[in-house]
């Protein structure tokens, strides 16, 4: 979310603001942790040298593809935010180390029907069985009683319904789902306490925020691979992170900014309330649910002060050369210049989670060389290509222009992720094997172009047209299957195939180019 706009500095304006932020300032005594353990520390520049252009938009104001995340709020997009919540964004950023005391009474019935109408109509329902078109009929007699509880302190908060998602790797992923009116609250408070992380948070970190979106992550490590003197990089998985998060460290967190008794009670019943699975309670002592709407926001919040702030000042205090940092929510990718630098940092940065209850997964976290020179120096040691890294469902590997020979990161779409789309639309077509071709075509055609608005960027056609050919050999067995006329020849459904899959094009740009424009020097 971005609020670039001057704000006019008339005193009803600031009186607008005092109203509504009434913050006071933050006790380092009582509130701030040590330096080592997460205070919040002044932005810091790049050791020896400019900024990072993968961090060039630090300051500034959200995937895996596949993973779902919360829709944005109407009042996020810049346009629909109130007075009073531009008076919160403005004194959040003037004022880095004080707390906000009163923002409840910006959860107004308003917000709560702008959260509602965010909302996905055809998720599925919580414990409560409520669904979105079953709450609208009689709305605002609903969000104005919802608005009340919340108000006095009525309001309770309902376990989440445990479902599993199949992952790529073949495995479950939990899902909570959460009742609906606990998804209302939780979209009004997260647009509210955005306007203060949203000043806060780095410009390195992508996941699940306003306004930004994993390919502008991958715009960044791509352009700080290829412009910074990156020679090794850190793909590191932090294990089972949202099953991990303590809640005691959350809340404290939390109250670096705010100190709104009201909206921590909020929050600290959503992570009580606990998870319904096959209608048997169970409580939850550490974690927040994935697929809930204020977990990505607290997921961040975590993160920013066990990882953010600590690899800002670790980059400044005791790296010997360039390093780069992207993160999306708990996917994080590291590049060192130095192989001293990026073994220092595993050790320390392992060390670092442990403080707050997180591991880095052993089988998922490597250290490799990469970068201009891993190649020559591979082959100078008599080793092979260098190895890749997959990040947000893209391979990344070592290559040349074809113009010049110079280096670039190529990406490809990762072949884990390839195969478990594949799965997932053979089901899918299986299950409509009797519906009307035209009626699977158009579905077929939406799913495509929807894999396709992802995954092709530049480098990437050959994968793609390998997807499109198993996609078409999936399809035509389904409709061979509807045949009464025995074996039928592949020419015979070649032009459903032609009318309803499209063939793939490169639809993103380089990323130096986009970068450069979202962050012109």
């Amino acid at each position: 979310m971005h609020h670039n706009r001057e704000i006019s500095r008339t005193s009803r304006t600031n009186q607008e603001r005092d109203r509504s932020a009434k913050v006071i300032n933050h006790n380092a005594d009582t509130h701030a942790l040590e330096e080592s353990d997460c205070a919040v520390v002044p932005m810091n520049r790049p050791n020896k040298g400019e900024q990072s252009s993968t961090e060039a938009g630090e300051g500034r104001a959200r995937t895996k593809e596949n993973i779902a995340q919360s829709n944005t709020s109407p009042t996020q997009s810049g346009e629909r935010v109130s007075q009073g919540l531009n008076g919160v964004r403005q004194v959040a950023k003037a004022k880095k180390q004080e707390r906000f005391t009163a923002l409840l009474h910006h959860l107004s019935v308003d917000l709560l029907r702008d959260s509602f109408y965010a909302l996905k109509r055809q998720a599925a329902p919580g414990v409560d069985g409520v669904k979105w078109d079953e709450y609208e009929t009689g709305l605002e007699d609903r969000l104005a009683d919802l608005h009340g509880r919340v108000h006095r302190g009525a309001y309770r908060a309902q376990p989440s319904r445990r479902v599993y998602i199949p992952k790529a790797d073949g495995r479950q992923r939990p899902l909570g789902v959460a009742a609906l009116e606990d998804k209302i609250v939780q979209q009004a408070v997260v647009t509210i306490l955005n306007q203060i992380y949203e000043v806060d948070f780095r410009g390195f970190s992508y996941g699940f925020r306003p306004g930004r979106n994993p390919h502008q992550a991958l715009d960044a490590l791509t352009v700080g691979i290829q412009t910074k003197r990156v020679n090794w990089i850190l793909d590191a998985d932090i294990r089972t992170f949202f099953d991990r998060m303590s809640h005691e460290w959350i809340l404290q967190f939390v109250e670096h900014r705010v100190a709104d008794r009201r909206i921590l009670s909020l929050i600290r019943k959503w992570m009580k309330a606990g998870v319904s699975e096959e209608g048997q309670w169970s409580e939850t002592t550490v974690g927040t649910p994935q697929g809930s709407v204020a977990s990505p926001l607290l997921a961040n919040i975590y993160l920013h002060y066990v990882f953010d702030l600590w690899v800002e000042a670790w980059r400044k205090k005791v790296a010997q050369g360039d390093v780069i940092v992207v993160r999306y929510a708990d996917d994080l990718v590291v590049g060192f210049e130095s192989r001293t630098d990026a073994e220092r940092f595993l050790e320390q940065f392992r060390e670092r989670l442990a403080k707050f209850g997180l591991e880095l997964h052993a089988d998922k976290t490597r250290l490799i060389e990469f970068g201009r020179n891993a190649a020559r120096n591979r082959k100078q040691r008599g080793e092979g290509k260098p190895e890749t890294f997959t990040f947000l469902g893209f391979t990344h590997y070592c290559g040349k222009r074809r113009s010049n020979g110079s280096f670039i990161v190529w990406r490809k779409t990762a072949q884990k992720r390839m195969v478990a789309k594949l799965h997932a639309i053979k089901a899918e077509l299986i299950r409509q094997k009797h519906e009307p071709t035209a009626l699977v075509g158009k579905w077929l055609r939406q799913v495509t172009l929807g894999y396709y608005q992802y995954h092709a960027v530049p480098g990437n056609l050959d994968r793609l047209a390998v997807f499109m050919h198993r996609l078409r050999r999936l399809w035509r067995a389904i409709l061979a299957r509807r045949s009464q006329r025995g074996r039928v020849s592949w020419q015979r459904h070649t032009p459903v195939l032609d009318s309803w899959i499209p063939i793939p094009r490169v639809l993103h740009p380089y990323p130096q180019q986009r970068f450069a424009a979202r962050h012109p020097r």
